[in-house]
Formats: structure tokens, sequence, C-alpha cells
């Protein structure tokens, strides 16, 4: 009998905990830890799930612990207290799926294998519609042993697709793809949002900018970004793709740029942006509210009126 248990019920978090709930074919209902007991409590009502009062209950009473959280720090200051429980945590497997920095991963791999358990880096590709979905894309590298385990959680239940870099002993690889691939997507949204203001200033219209998009895009992230731009989705009282987590992802990106003797240009320009959108919307600014900014640059309404 395995026992899994998820930490962290953001917009990703949430998904990816009850796809497991729903279709990970479990033992014994699934574990889930969240630093708002309620926020757990009102999650877990009428599903496959049981509410932990604490890391240390979660980790003592679980074989396999996913966890997805905000940043570097969340995800820290969790596995100092998880790796600590009375018993110990040998035999155990963590698969750690947030977005972080490849240093903190290895800090966490080695903290992890000395406590006796098995890491697993396994950063997601995929907005938090893919999650729901079940078809978000997995990046493991660590513990070979950790993830045959956790395998079956993986395609089928939360994702559809695991680009594997076990064979690298690095495992802080998994998260240079991660940060490397979230650059694109910063750079999506630069592209995209400077094409639709453009669109809509020059007098084409955004609305055949976007069948530009749909005909040579159709079926991809870009056409979905794209309407979130023209239906004004870029305004939103829970953003999907949160300004502080987009400006962290940046951060790590130049970061690790930096450090590697390398330049984002892209990547440094949608970080000016994001920090705008912070001043302009505080926590409620989205990735997508980068349009906003470029519509006001360009002297037209942040908000878009429809």
């Amino acid at each position: 009998m395995v026992q899994v248990a998820f930490f962290g019920l953001g917009n990703m978090g949430q998904a990816m905990a009850n796809n497991l709930a729903t279709k990970g074919n479990l033992d014994s209902p699934l574990i889930i830890w969240n630093r708002s007991t309620k926020k757990s409590e009102e999650f877990a009502e009428g599903k496959n799930i049981t509410v932990a009062p604490s890391i240390e209950d979660a980790v003592a009473k679980s074989d396999i612990i996913f966890s997805c959280l905000s940043n570097d720090e969340a995800i820290t200051s969790v596995y100092n207290v998880a790796l600590k429980v009375p018993g110990g945590v040998k035999g155990k497997v963590f698969s750690e799926c947030s977005t972080i920095h490849p240093d903190t991963t290895r800090e966490l791999e080695q903290v992890t294998k000395a406590a006796g358990a098995e890491f697993v880096a396994s950063p997601v590709f995929g907005a938090p519609a893919a999650a729901a979905a079940g078809a978000l894309v997995f990046v493991t590298a660590g513990s070979k042993t950790g993830l045959e385990k956790i395998q079956p959680y993986l395609v089928g239940v939360m994702g559809r697709l695991v680009i594997d870099l076990s064979d690298d002993p690095d495992v802080g690889k998994a998260l240079i793809l991660k940060v490397a691939g979230n650059t694109i997507i910063l750079g999506m949204v630069e592209a995209l949002s400077e094409g639709h203001v453009l669109a809509e200033k020059s007098g084409l219209g955004t609305e055949n900018f976007e069948k530009f998009i749909a005909a040579l895009f159709g079926q991809s992230p870009y056409l979905a970004y794209s309407k979130r731009l023209t239906t004004g989705d870029y305004v939103r009282e829970q953003p999907l793709f949160a300004v502080d987590l987009a400006a962290k992802d940046a951060r790590h990106a130049l970061n690790l740029a930096k450090s590697s003797g390398t330049a984002l240009p892209v990547t440094e320009i949608a970080a000016k942006h994001l920090a705008q959108v912070k001043e302009e919307m505080g926590e409620k600014g989205d990735i997508a509210s980068i349009y906003g900014v470029l519509r006001a640059a360009a002297g037209l309404p942040f908000i878009e009126q429809k």
C-alpha cells in the first residue's frame, strides 16, 4: 500500500491534486497540506482527499510527497520541516514540482538524500487549464528509483509527457530547462502584446491580427494567449499566471544568464514590463497584463473597452 501526499493548493496545485485524487488509482485517499487549513478543507470536501493538520503529520503518514509551491523560500521552509519529522523520512520519495532556481533544487536534493529519502526534481510545463486536463509536461531529474515510484502518477494522471533528464547527475538541469522554457512564454506574451497594439494603432484591428495567429499558430499557447488579450482576460480577480510568479521566473532566468556569460534581452524587457504590471495592478496582475502596459505606452487605455 502506497500513501501519496500533495503540498500546495495554488492554481496549479489544486488541479494536480484533483487529478491525483480522481485518476491516480490511489490505495487510500490523497493527503493534502496547504498553509491555509480552511482552503484545504474547502478543496477536499466531497473528494477522495484527507487534510493533514501539519507538514509533519502528512510526511509521517506518506510514502510519496509531491509539492508545488510559489517560490524558493516557500519550498525551502517546507523541506526544513518535512525532513525532520519524528521517525525520519528514510525510503520516502519527495517529488518537487515548483519552479525554483536550479541551485535551490540542488540544495534540496542534498538535504533530502542526507535525510535518507529520495528526491526527484519534477517541474512542469503547462497553464492551469492544462493542469486541470491532466496534460502537463513533466521534466524529471534525480533519483531513478524515485522516478520509478512516481511514474504511475505522471502520464495519464497529472501529465501527458515526461522529459526525463535523470541520466544527468546534475538534478539542477531540470530547473534550467524549466526556467529557460519560461523565457519562451515571456517572449511570446511580449510579442503578442506588441503585435496586437500595433494592429490596433495602425488600423488593422486586433481581430484581423488574431486571424493570422489562428492560421499559423492554431491549437497552441500563442492562440490561447492571444484570446486572453483580445477578450480582456488579462485583467481578472484571480490571475492565471500571477505577476509575482512570472517576475520570479524572469529573475531566475536573468541570474542564470549572468552566471553563464550570456544575455536575455527579451526577458529583460519583460521583467521591466512585469514590474509596471505590479505597480498598476498589485497582486492581481497577470503575465498577460503586459498587454495593458504596452497599450498604455501607446496611448490606449490599459484595459481594453469591449
